[in-house]
């Protein structure tokens, strides 16, 4: 009896030892649906276990700069991932583009203002406009770059209220702390009894989502599988519920 409970305890031993955990720094847009996915994922690999870390990919970006222990990064666009691989930070200067995502112009649910375009955003009317900061959130560069296409960078300056990441201009929006903002499509989904889409933003360029692996991640077999899962088909039908389509 003896012998069989310190097998057991030498079972348990190797058990904990072979765990890992690993921190994916994501894009704040990512929340629910990479939580999903984290889910399933530890579910098929038991005794992992997966720290998300939510933020604006620019500001993700600065902390791994920084020297923050981070193993898999997944930015809301191109830039930031490009910039990551420049600076020497991701394995094997590898990245997978996964999901693209659109640019929307939102308004709270109860609001009965008619805005039909971007001009429309000069109306008095109108007098805070969320937008992320496009120094750290690419939600904010997209439409700092649409606004000022439209010649209207300058005439909204007095309006805009920036914000950290574009969740917090989807929670100004939400409350009725603004009376407009720009978020992604698939954040005005999460919230659609508190927000509505007024019309979709022409950009030059589509909002892709990159994905990889940090180069000094000290579980690179984990964090690949992981990345492995995110590509993987069961992933998809889970990007396709939030109303992410394919790159």
């Amino acid at each position: 009896m003896f012998k069989r409970i310190l097998l057991l305890l030498a079972c348990v031993g190797v058990g904990n030892a072979s765990a890992a955990t690993i921190t994916v720094s994501a894009a704040a847009s990512l929340k629910e649906v990479f939580q999903e996915i984290g889910q399933k994922f530890e579910q098929a690999h038991q005794g992992h276990k997966i720290d998300f870390n939510f933020g604006g990919s620019g500001s993700l970006l600065q902390q791994i700069r920084h020297g923050a222990p981070v193993d898999v990064f997944a930015s809301a666009d191109l830039a930031n991932m490009q910039a990551a691989n420049e600076g020497g930070f991701l394995q094997n200067n590898r990245q997978t583009n996964f999901v693209k995502n659109e640019l929307v112009f939102i308004v709270p649910a109860a609001s009965k203002l008619k805005l039909e375009t971007l001009n429309d955003l000069q109306s008095d009317e109108v007098k805070r406009i969320a937008i992320g900061n496009p120094s750290s959130v690419p939600a904010g560069r997209y439409t700092e770059t649409a606004l000022k296409k439209a010649g209207l960078d300058n005439a909204l300056k007095e309006k805009t209220v920036f914000t950290q990441n574009v969740r917090q201009a989807l929670e100004y929006v939400a409350n009725a702390n603004v009376e407009a903002g720009f978020v992604y499509g698939t954040d005005a989904k999460i919230l659609a009894d508190k927000v509505k889409v007024v019309f979709n933003v022409d950009l030059d360029k589509p909002v892709i989502y990159p994905i990889a692996v940090i180069k000094d991640s000290k579980e690179p077999a984990l964090a690949q599988q992981f990345v492995n899962y995110v590509l993987s088909e069961e992933s998809r039908v889970v990007f396709d519920k939030y109303g992410f389509a394919r790159p």
